[in-house]
């Protein structure tokens, strides 16, 4: 299977185990990820909230390339670039102006032809090789799944049927072995792009995320944004201050928890990145090693 890629400025950076864990679960799924050429931020948060025409522009110059890539398809893992390139692309295709004026400055042809998927809209497509090809499976281990606010809304952007109570990140889990938590704050704002302006606020939020899922039995907690993911687990000491107990949840990307079924190292995961520590995960993957834990696996067929 191979789909255009846009990894954003993340997945080289601050999210950079999220890019390694992607990578990791490529050649098990039988996934080939061809990296836009020449691909430019998409704008988030600043563009868009500065400049609406630019804010357009830049992710259209990125669909532009996928277009001119002859890809039907292009994978967007951060949900913030995700949000900018699916906005981007639904805007132009409802206003004849916005896409006139688009192209006058992409200056080339552009059709708005390539459909974007956030990694979520990959994976649960590919739930069942990855149930398939588990050699770890993730008995045991509780996962609340956080989508925040980019994921699955506004849904006339992202198609999402179930905005308001989305199951897409829990059959994932499923797939794994691994059992997913019913919890009311699976998509309650995480404080996003106030990390810096609005840092108390933040730590509040994800405070409430965190308690709430501690609260629903979660081992962990599953997200599939850097944004998420970075409020979420470096600030925990600070969200201890003011909690009856102190926090220790390692927050995974869902790459992780799917590498991790898969039998994918820890190194190659980034799964030593993370400011939480990520053992109390782990300890599930160690436990699925033993021959034990294999005793009811079905044997694995090798594809022809």
């Amino acid at each position: 299977m191979k789909i255009g890629f846009f990894p954003g400025c993340s997945l080289h950076g601050t999210g950079k185990e999220y890019g390694e864990s992607l990578q990791a679960i490529t050649v098990p799924l039988g996934i080939e990820l061809a990296e836009i050429r020449d691909w430019a931020c998409c704008g988030a948060t600043s563009a868009h909230a500065t400049n609406h025409l630019l804010g357009i522009a830049l992710p259209a110059r990125t669909l532009a390339q996928a277009e001119e890539e002859k890809h039907g398809e292009v994978l967007a893992p951060c949900a913030a670039c995700y949000s900018r390139l699916a906005a981007a692309r639904d805007e132009i295709a409802h206003d004849p102006t916005l896409a006139q004026r688009v192209n006058g400055i992409l200056g080339k042809p552009f059709a708005n032809s390539v459909a974007v998927l956030n990694i979520v809209d990959l994976l649960v497509k590919m739930a069942p090789v990855i149930k398939q090809k588990t050699t770890h499976p993730l008995t045991g281990m509780k996962v609340a799944s956080y989508y925040g606010c980019l994921l699955v809304r506004p849904p006339k952007v992202t198609n999402c049927a179930e905005f308001e109570s989305p199951q897409v990140m829990e059959e994932v889990v499923r797939a794994t072995g691994a059992t997913p938590v019913e919890w009311p704050k699976k998509l309650d704002c995480c404080g996003g792009g106030f990390s810096l302006s609005r840092s108390a606020s933040v730590v509040r939020l994800g405070r409430e995320i965190l308690e709430n899922a501690r609260s629903a039995g979660a081992d962990v907690l599953l997200v599939a944004c850097p944004m998420c993911q970075s409020n979420l687990d470096m600030r925990q000491q600070a969200m201890s201050r003011r909690s009856t107990k102190p926090f220790d949840m390692p927050i995974l990307y869902i790459t992780q928890l799917v590498g991790m079924a898969l039998g994918c190292d820890s190194k190659s995961l980034g799964l030593g990145r993370h400011f939480v520590s990520t053992a109390p995960a782990t300890k599930f993957m160690a436990a699925a090693s033993t021959p034990a834990a294999h005793t009811n696996q079905p044997t694995a067929t090798k594809e022809a």
